[in-house]
């Protein structure tokens, strides 16, 4: 890119967080605005800084401007992000997915494993070696220094629940607060419950270990052709996978974390002016609510 030329960078980021939905969030607007060619997440504000601000508009070198230019890359946890992208995009919008904590920090434990950044080791165990992952839901601090920087007006903020329960209401407000026509599910079969997740824990660390040590290396050489080839034939999945079965979390496991992240959602309540009272009550009791209301509505008819 010639020094006088202007970039083409995104004008509306997805920033997260991570394991919210953004995989199958970047799937369904795939044909509908300008996303970073052959990736979903360039990782640029974050493990690629370095590589400087061309190198990152280079995965929109096929926007014409006639669609939005969108990122779906979970930057929202990462604070040294918040002044890169002020910098590079003053202007820029942004769409947040909010998930319970508790069942956030599950997610963030196994895709750990599946990445064999954590060894071989229970959820609790990881907690007690690797804190820091304990932390990463402390969602009302992150989103005052996000605000100072860009301002509450620009963000929407969504419900990974609705996401679940409701996605062509919640794919609508990202759609409308994109700028875009509205896409329906029901001509995207293939991807309409697809929400990306993690089963099982690798069968060999080591060999989870290269493979994501690969995934790193050919990202950072915009190998993507590669990359993609790769995940379509499945050693990705084979590398990462194939262990024993995740175990759900104990009651009493629920219960502590809840207790422990108490605090920030109401802190999170206090800000945004919502109800995540569900946040509050046990996994269980919540999929008996869940279940007693289906009844209830189709009893009414």
């Amino acid at each position: 890119m010639s020094a006088s030329s202007t970039p083409r960078l995104p004008s509306v980021l997805g920033i997260g967080p991570g394991r919210t939905g953004t995989t199958w969030l970047h799937r369904v607007l795939e044909g509908h605005v300008d996303l970073p060619h052959g990736v979903k997440e360039t990782l640029y504000f974050t493990t690629f800084y370095s590589k400087g601000i061309d190198w990152y508009a280079r995965h929109f070198r096929y926007a014409t401007g006639a669609r939005p230019i969108v990122e779906v890359c979970p930057y929202f946890f990462d604070t040294e992000t918040i002044d890169r992208i002020k910098t590079a995009m003053p202007d820029c919008r942004f769409i947040v997915t909010l998930r319970d904590p508790v069942d956030r920090l599950y997610s963030v434990y196994k895709n750990l494993r599946y990445t064999a950044d954590a060894r071989r080791l229970t959820l609790d165990q990881t907690l007690s070696v690797w804190p820091t992952i304990a932390k990463g839901n402390s969602y009302a601090p992150q989103f005052l220094r996000w605000f100072d920087a860009f301002g509450r007006d620009d963000f929407l903020i969504t419900m990974y629940d609705e996401l679940r329960s409701e996605p062509q209401k919640y794919l609508n407000r990202v759609t409308d607060f994109i700028g875009v026509e509205q896409i329906p599910l029901s001509q995207l079969p293939q991807i309409a419950d697809d929400v990306h997740s993690f089963k099982r824990a690798p069968k060999n660390r080591r060999l989870a270990r290269r493979a994501q040590r690969a995934r790193f290396w050919l990202k950072g050489h915009q190998a993507y052709g590669t990359y993609n080839l790769l995940e379509r034939m499945g050693v990705w999945r084979f590398c990462g996978g194939r262990g024993e079965l995740y175990p759900p979390l104990t009651p009493e496991q629920d219960q502590r974390l809840r207790a422990r992240y108490l605090p920030e959602v109401e802190a999170l309540e206090e800000l945004l002016k919502i109800d995540l009272s569900a946040w509050k009550k046990p996994r269980a009791a919540r999929t008996i609510e869940t279940s007693e209301r289906r009844v209830q509505r189709l009893a009414n008819g």
